[in-house]
């Protein structure tokens, strides 16, 4: 396995208040440089339901994440890895997520998926000192929850 690097810069500003992250960008993510790039990946989905918008490119999801004080990043920042999967992932080194609280106004961490989870609680937590809310998974692996399911309990990220 090659190890794959994160190039995707993340998404926050001094007023972010809320901080989104993910595991590790998929290939079809680092491709298109941008965060859930994979078109089943239901991210952008479940935020245009919760939000009723309609993003119609990379600039306006970055610009509704500005005026939403959503910052969206990943654990990781490097890692050898097969493909997309995230049970595949080996050796990382993780993305500093204390300079983002630093630098903004974050009050919540929310995780999406249990990857994310896992390494965030094991490697990032004693830094932060910020507990993460775990959320389902946006991934097209995760079928057990529908559209429908995944907005409900992606819904608490509004309050």
């Amino acid at each position: 396995m090659d190890r794959v690097y994160h190039e995707i810069e993340p998404v926050y500003d001094h007023s972010s208040k809320i901080l989104i992250l993910g595991s590790f960008p998929s290939v079809k993510s680092r491709e298109n440089h941008f965060y859930y790039g994979h078109p089943q990946n239901r991210f952008w989905k479940v935020l245009e339901k919760l939000y009723d918008i309609h993003f119609t490119d990379i600039e306006s999801k970055k610009q509704f994440l500005h005026k939403n004080h959503i910052a969206l990043w990943d654990v990781i920042e490097s890692c050898e890895i097969e493909g997309s999967s995230d049970a595949s992932i080996r050796n990382i080194k993780l993305n500093d997520i204390k300079k983002i609280i630093d630098e903004s106004a974050i009050e919540k961490i929310y995780v999406n998926g249990k990857k994310a989870q896992e390494y965030y609680n094991k490697y990032v937590l004693d830094k932060t000192k910020i507990s993460c809310i775990p959320l389902p998974s946006t991934s097209p692996a995760n079928a057990a929850y529908s559209l429908d399911k995944l907005i409900e309990k992606w819904k608490q990220i509004k309050e």
